[in-house]
């Protein structure tokens, strides 16, 4: 039953974007004066409920981002700065692994203008850009401003302008007095489950902190303190809070000192900046090296004398000083693990940095407070040990992975093909195997004790790290490793995109047909129509047409989860050719191919426009991802089907439409 109601979910959502031009942004425009000779260009699109346009922000290797041309400016005027735009959202996109900043709802771009010419009437300009939900489709719409005469004061308005026009031109409606507009976005769903995230793996590291040779030790010490000085147990418990409070405190200032610092668009910018990848990735390996016994990192002792002697004031502000020592006596253990949180939550932008601080302060300060309130509570904490160190090991291994994650981001923005998939998961698995055989007895490090067992908990560690380790192994020959997906460089960034001993091996470029290609998973395809159709007639073989885009993400979804069943894989391989049209390619037709569409009146001039222009006028669509299984008289066998994740309906349409091959 509950199959049943998923099979007719899936199809009422594609019904009504299969075989119909789908058009979910209304443009309107405007001109608002500023002065004589400036104005502003504004650009307003209404977005249908579930759909996202995409910011000309977005990050490279993400979806497509919106680009804007204006056309005849020189002599006539000129742009003042650059395109503005109303509040986007935010949110990491696993498959493309870049963040992806998008609108709902509506958008508003606005671009300033200085004319130079006094007898220019009119302002042409397109927007070429991206909106997805199930399916993405290319967009582009023209705009035509209507510039209103100098004595004019007053904006000139046009509304319900269609997306299907070619050009946009405005008409006077009414007059309105310039008013400044505030733009309120909508709460940001995405991006709180991103700092929920982010205050989550910090509170885990404040815990881990917790464990570590420098601040273990101290939890008894610092209660036995309270409980002693204080005059009553009301006093010591008030003291107590007081000192956790001033933990958080502390570090929440340090995380407010790097956003402020840096601001919260710097470090969105950041994060995806070559440097700054390669820059932590130095530091994240000297704090790994660091906790595996190297050298110790310290802050000078004469700041915890002068601190410590403050703390001996009482009071306030000797509490204050006292938390304040902590975290300076602590820091060789808790500076690494702070070090990484921030580099994390920088990179995720905003405000993450604080949010960062507040989980990991609060993992830190609690256990503190709660046993200066409950002294009994003592007898239940393990003694120090042996173990404190294991767990300072175990996040040097930790920090040491991690970081070559910002090191291969680097290579992936550089397109070095210095650091492939192959290569991050050879060492990947070597970190993650030492560090078996470390909790295993094997190995040992510097400041660890004498082993003469291994306990329970550090025995099923060690089977956990080596199982992953193993997990790892067939990635290195094409497995997808949909675990650590987020991790390593993608499939297609590798010395063999198709696998070592998979379908790389069956098929070598020598054999493969004229304009075909190695795809994913070792399938055959061909990326320009007329030769995959050539070869398909000579073979004898249906067609299916993959309609797709370089940042659509939902054909990758539907490339890594559903061809690489075997079942599916099987008929992609052997029961069809396949073609792949990817209609977000900007690469320019010759001048002798461009053209302008019959159906939709808009200027074809790249092969992107010339494989939207083909499925829009040949199944009346303009969808991606978009399936067409067709006989060799360009005939449909079947329905064509959008993004279709379930790997037994997408495997259930391929097999009708084969069969009806004649």
């Amino acid at each position: 039953m509950k199959k049943a109601l998923f099979f007719l979910l899936s199809f009422l959502a594609f019904a009504n974007v299969n075989a119909q031009m789908v058009n979910p942004v209304k443009w309107s425009s405007k001109v608002e004066k500023i002065s004589d000779t400036e104005f502003n260009l504004v650009m307003e699109g209404k977005i249908e409920d579930n759909w996202h346009v995409y910011s000309q922000f977005t990050p490279e290797n993400g979806p497509l981002a919106a680009e804007f041309k204006f056309k005849d400016a020189k002599g006539n005027y000129e742009l003042v700065g650059k395109v503005k735009e109303s509040p986007y959202k935010k949110q990491y996109n696993d498959v493309f692994e870049v963040d992806e900043y998008y609108f709902e709802k509506k958008v508003t771009f606005t671009q300033k203008v200085r004319i130079l010419n006094p007898n220019l009437t009119t302002i042409k300009a397109t927007i070429d850009y991206q909106v997805c939900k199930e399916v993405c489709i290319n967009q582009d719409n023209a705009f035509t401003f209507s510039l209103p005469k100098i004595a004019a004061v007053n904006p000139v308005v046009v509304t319900n302008v269609d997306t299907t026009q070619t050009d946009t031109t405005q008409t006077a409606q009414e007059e309105v007095k310039p008013a400044a507009v505030k733009e309120v976005s909508e709460p940001k769903k995405e991006e709180d489950r991103g700092l929920l995230t982010i205050f989550f793996l910090a509170f885990l590291g404040g815990f881990a902190a917790l464990l570590t040779p420098c601040v273990f030790p101290m939890i008894p010490m610092t209660v036995s303190f309270f409980t002693k000085q204080s005059k009553n147990p009301g006093q010591g418990k008030r003291n107590a809070i007081l000192y956790g409070i001033s933990i958080i405190a502390i570090y929440l200032i340090l995380g407010s000192l790097v956003t402020g610092i840096f601001g919260a668009e710097a470090l969105n910018s950041l994060s995806t900046n070559v440097w700054f990848n390669v820059f932590f990735f130095i530091l994240l390996v000297i704090f790994a090296v660091s906790f595996l016994g190297a050298f110790e990192i310290m802050l000078p002792n004469s700041w915890a004398n002068k601190v410590d002697r403050q703390a001996d004031r009482g009071g306030i502000i000797g509490i204050l000083f006292m938390a304040l020592a902590l975290a300076i006596v602590s820091f060789s253990c808790t500076g690494p693990i702070v070090g990484t949180l921030l580099v994390e939550s920088a990179s995720k932008g905003g405000i993450a940095p604080i949010v960062g601080m507040l989980g990991f302060s609060s993992a830190l300060a609690l256990p503190f407070m709660l046993f200066a309130m409950f002294p009994s509570w003592m007898h239940s904490l393990p003694k120090s040990g042996g173990w404190l160190n294991t767990v300072k090991v175990s996040l040097g291994f930790l920090e040491l992975a991690l970081a070559f994650k910002f090191l291969s981001n680097a290579d992936l923005v550089l397109q070095l093909h210095l650091l492939e998939r192959e290569i991050f998961l050879a060492i990947w698995i070597a970190i993650f195997g030492t560090w078996a055989l470390y909790l295993l007895g094997k190995i040992s490090t510097p400041h660890d004790s004498p082993l003469t067992h291994i306990s329970v908990g550090r025995l099923s560690l060690a089977l956990l790290v080596l199982a992953f380790t193993v997990y790892m192994i067939p990635g290195l020959f094409g497995a997808p490793l949909k675990l650590i997906s987020a991790f390593p460089p993608p499939q297609t960034y590798s010395e063999s995109p198709t696998g070592f001993f998979g379908s790389s091996a069956e098929v070598s470029k020598g054999d493969l047909p004229d304009g075909a290609k190695v795809g994913e998973h070792g399938i055959i395809t061909f990326t320009d129509y007329e030769k995959g159709f050539a070869y398909a007639k000579e073979v004898n073989k249906p067609i299916m047409l993959d309609f797709t885009g370089f940042a659509c993400v939902n054909c990758r979804k539907m490339e890594i989860n559903v061809w690489s069943d075997e079942r599916v894989l099987s008929v992609l391989k052997n029961e069809v050719v396949l073609i792949s049209l990817y209609v977000d390619d900007k690469r320019d037709l010759p001048k002798d191919q461009q053209y302008i569409s019959k159906e939709t009146g808009k200027e074809v001039v790249t092969i992107g426009n010339k494989w939207t222009d083909f499925i829009i006028t040949r199944y009346k669509t303009n969808t991606q991802p978009y399936y067409v299984l067709t006989d060799l008289n360009k005939q449909k066998l079947n329905e064509p089907i959008s993004y279709t994740p379930n790997i037994d309906e997408y495997l259930a349409w391929l097999k009708d439409g084969v069969s009806k091959f004649k």
